[in-house]
């Protein structure tokens, strides 16, 4: 390479990376979208509405919600990694979508640890296991002993093949010797709403959308998956309460985007969900689904990533998971 040749290329970097944090300062100046890659209901879609409105008023654009279902996640987030990266097109992280899906998946489009920009962990919520009112059980010891007297006799819904609500209900079963099917939905809200009218008598869902149900009886909770009991399921207890302390992981819900977005959006997109959660209003809805505020930063999401998708990855090999 000449010297002419060398100062071109050098020039055109320069051009380039300069282009880029104009457009990243400037940003945002149009509508913003946020991926849910789930149907409507479910709680990744409840969290994403609840910080759509405050998040573009911090940032003085709007974001509007979209939801992109299929593939247990998979669909929409695959859309969110083939985003031009210039934070005008995010994602909702969740733990299906980056750990449990890609680790019980060989096929999945995408790596979870690699193929995304982690901007910010909004919250985390339990999971919990529910039934249907018809159910012959009240509580975890007579649940267990129900479905080991009738191997095969129930089936349980979950937000999609390779979803949380999937993989950490297989793990469950491994650990507790039952044996229950498989029914999976394209999302936590059709899941619900098949279980709520007896459809299927089981679901291992997330607080937030299946609270409600339990609130009003028309779900019968289990056991939850939570440090603690919840506040507003005090004589449920948790898994680590029932001797099965390895399913008792929270889910996440943060925002993400393509890989290779600027860290000036990065920082804007971060501060801006940080600032919407100053709001005691946009708080206490959030932590009223049973919701604990994380608000975390960026590296610490993408540690945080990378951690759970390598939990689940042993998950899968140790008890020899594989799609249905």
């Amino acid at each position: 390479m000449n010297r002419r040749t060398s100062w071109v290329a050098a020039a055109t970097l320069l051009a380039l990376s300069a282009s880029g944090t104009v457009l990243a300062q400037a940003y945002p100046n149009k509508v913003i979208r946020l991926q849910v890659p789930f149907a409507p209901g479910g709680t990744t879609d409840i969290v994403a509405r609840v910080i759509s409105e405050p998040l573009g008023k911090a940032l003085g654009q709007s974001v509007i919600v979209e939801n992109k279902a299929g593939g247990g996640g998979v669909v929409g987030a695959t859309e969110t990694v083939r985003a031009t990266p210039d934070g005008y097109s995010l994602g909702m992280a969740t733990v299906s979508t980056t750990a449990a899906n890609p680790a019980i998946n060989p096929k999945n489009p995408y790596n979870p640890v690699t193929d995304f920009t982690p901007i910010i962990n909004i919250a985390a919520t339990p999971n919990v296991i529910a039934v249907h009112p018809s159910f012959p059980a009240r509580n975890y010891k007579d649940f267990v002993a129900e479905l080991k007297k009738n191997p095969g006799k129930y089936s349980y819904a979950s937000s999609g093949t390779g979803g949380i609500g999937h993989l950490q209900t297989e793990l469950w079963k491994s650990l507790a010797g039952v044996f229950i099917t498989h029914i999976p939905y394209r999302g936590a809200g059709p899941a619900l709403n098949d279980t709520v009218a007896g459809q299927v008598p089981i679901i291992f869902d997330n607080m937030p959308s299946a609270l409600p149900f339990i609130q009003t009886g028309k779900l019968i909770p289990i056991v939850v998956a939570a440090p603690q009991r919840m506040t507003q399921l005090p004589n449920v207890p948790t898994f680590k309460e029932v001797g099965l302390e390895p399913v008792n992981r929270m889910a996440y819900y943060g925002i993400l985007g393509p890989k290779n977005l600027p860290k000036e959006v990065v920082d804007k997109v971060s501060n801006g969900v940080k600032k919407a959660l100053e709001d005691p209003a946009v708080r206490k809805r959030i932590e009223d689904t049973g919701s604990l505020i994380v608000a975390n930063t960026p590296d610490q999401f993408a540690a945080q990533i990378k951690a759970e998708f390598e939990v689940y990855k042993k998950v899968v090999d140790a008890q020899g998971l594989k799609l249905d």
